[in-house]
């Protein structure tokens, strides 16, 4: 809260901002973003709504009439949010998906921070510059795409991209240009970077890693010394994918440094202002750039 609306925070001139996703209850965007807010002293508050598959387009028209500022978009709504949008970056307009709502002037403008803030941790907290490097993404889905097309534009010498359906894994690698191509997971141990953009990702725990059944820890065991194992997701903190990377010697790191710089990017779109980046980090308790994947 701001230093004049100490005690009476918040208030009817209070800005409001949130996420939306289904689950949600794990989310650390609120932290984050109160952070930010506190230490700038603006009048703002961020809150975590659950909002149903499929009801997105109605929150969406909700949060506009009651004056939100912005909406943080995560599973499984982000394809939905860049097609119910007024306007849309020419960023989304190429992912088809966002991870983004900015309300301004009446209208609702839908924009991706997501693969930005992944090349911003991957730089700073693992180290790593993709450019001319081999490069793998498993998944095809929204954030997937955003990390396809940011390692392509990042100068990667080949992007790999491993889904399940051909037809969604050829559209999701043509966005890295002609350095995107679709593999086999057999093709995974030629990669500098292993990125693990599926949602199964949210699902797998550290206790899973080796169990029979167990797609992503089999995936993750594929993984090599010297290689770069990612998961973009942080909860669990260990997902049975880096569980199982990091046993086979790969380097792991999960998406909580990609939480926090993607946000820092929606703090300055929703709020006009520089995102304080060190007290965002010191939210989750960790030093600006620490490695959240251990």
């Amino acid at each position: 809260m701001s230093a004049g609306t100490k005690g009476r925070w918040p208030g009817g001139a209070t800005q409001l901002a949130g996420v939306v996703g289904d689950p949600i209850s794990h989310t650390m965007s609120p932290l984050l973003h109160n952070a930010g807010y506190a230490a700038l002293g603006l009048d703002w508050c961020y809150l975590a709504f659950r909002v149903g598959r499929g009801d997105l387009p109605e929150a969406m028209r909700g949060a506009r009439a009651l004056g939100l500022r912005g909406l943080s978009v995560t599973t499984p709504h982000k394809e939905a949010a860049a097609a119910a949008a007024d306007q849309r970056s020419a960023l989304v307009e190429r992912l088809e998906a966002a991870n983004t709502v900015v309300f301004r002037h009446g209208m609702s403008v839908a924009d991706s921070t997501d693969g930005a803030g992944f090349l911003d941790d991957l730089r700073t907290g693992a180290d790593f510059d993709p450019a001319d490097k081999t490069v793998a993404v498993l998944g095809a889905g929204g954030a997937a795409r955003a990390v396809i097309l940011a390692l392509g534009q990042a100068g990667a010498a080949e992007v790999l991209v491993v889904n399940r359906t051909a037809a969604r894994g050829e559209t999701a690698a043509a966005l890295a240009g002609a350095t995107g191509r679709t593999a086999t997971i057999e093709e995974l141990a030629g990669a500098d970077l292993v990125v693990q953009a599926t949602s199964a990702g949210l699902r797998g725990s550290a206790s899973l890693a080796g169990a029979a059944g167990d797609p992503m820890a089999e995936i993750g065991a594929r993984c090599r010394p010297g290689q770069i194992a990612y998961d973009l997701g942080y909860h669990p903190a260990v997902s049975s994918f880096l569980a199982a990377a990091s046993a086979a010697g790969a380097e792991v790191r999960n998406g909580l440094g990609m939480l926090v710089h993607q946000a820092a990017r929606q703090f300055s779109l929703f709020t006009g202002e520089p995102a304080p980046l060190q007290a965002m980090w010191a939210a989750i308790d960790l030093p600006s750039g620490g490695d959240p994947g251990q």
